[in-house]
């Protein structure tokens, strides 16, 4: 426990230990003063992009679709089965960028494929 402490409520630079916890002699204020350590390496798992099944994709990785996606624009959809081969990973509501044989560059959602292999 460090010999002094800012108070949380005033932010008096005077708080001092008292055996179990820190006491500011201002306000009267008495708080827990809690170590915690620094987290040697965090995944921050709101960037991880998974797939349907929730295996954590990359970029390259080879997907098959889970369904079949209409195509704003074209006469048919994208058949469910269909691979698509080195993926690229984006942030947004469609993270997967890739180009399928027959219909060019798509952006995906993740929750349409599944990793392949």
């Amino acid at each position: 426990m460090p010999d002094s402490s800012t108070c949380p409520k005033c932010q008096s630079l005077y708080g001092y230990p008292t055996g179990t916890s820190m006491m500011c002699p201002e306000c009267g204020h008495e708080w827990v003063e809690t170590q915690t350590p620094e987290p040697e390496e965090t995944i921050d798992d709101s960037s991880l992009v998974k797939d349907a099944n929730g295996v954590v994709l990359q970029d390259g990785d080879t997907v098959i679709l889970v369904k079949d996606l209409p195509v704003k624009g074209a006469s048919k959809a994208i058949k469910a089965g269909t691979k698509v081969k080195n993926i690229k990973l984006t942030t947004g509501d469609h993270n997967i960028d890739c180009k399928i044989d027959g219909f060019g560059a798509m952006a995906l959602k993740s929750i349409f494929v599944r990793k392949s292999g």
